[in-house]
């Protein structure tokens, strides 16, 4: 079974930073895979609010996630800070890709620990239909 490959684009957009609290440690003790899903989940969240938006209100539409990959490159450990820089990838008329790069500084060492993709789409939930992305938003991500 072949790997899957996240090819993430160097044009940030965001970056936060977290530590890797005890809950987020497995049986392996070290990162568990549910974790890494719930930490992006935390980046995104806290990416679009520092841009004054949520992921029920970006330029009065909602979001979803389509899809996820998530490649894992390295064990992370309690106590580490993860730092998640954020990058948008390819928009459609409906939605866009936003990649993921997780790393921690270990023995002044940059280490890659996770790369993740999700599709977002935009989408209304009054009408339960997908939305088109809005401009503002698509210019001001062109522009980062």
């Amino acid at each position: 079974m072949g790997r899957i490959k996240i090819e993430i684009p160097e044009n940030w957009v965001g970056v936060v930073e977290m530590p890797v609290r005890i809950t987020d440690i497995n049986y392996g003790n070290h990162l568990g895979n549910d974790a890494v899903v719930s930490i992006i989940h935390e980046a995104r969240v806290s990416w679009l609010k520092s841009m004054g938006y949520s992921e029920l209100n970006i330029e009065g539409t909602s979001i979803i996630m389509s899809d996820l990959a998530v490649s894992y490159s390295n064990e992370s450990f309690y106590g580490d800070i993860l730092k998640i820089k954020l990058a948008v990838g390819d928009f459609s008329s409906a939605g866009f890709e936003l990649y993921y790069s997780i790393t921690t500084n270990r023995n002044d060492k940059e280490i890659q620990i996770a790369k993740a993709k999700t599709g977002i789409v935009f989408y209304n939930y009054e009408i339960k239909k997908i939305a088109g992305v809005p401009q503002k938003f698509k210019s001001k991500m062109n522009q980062s």
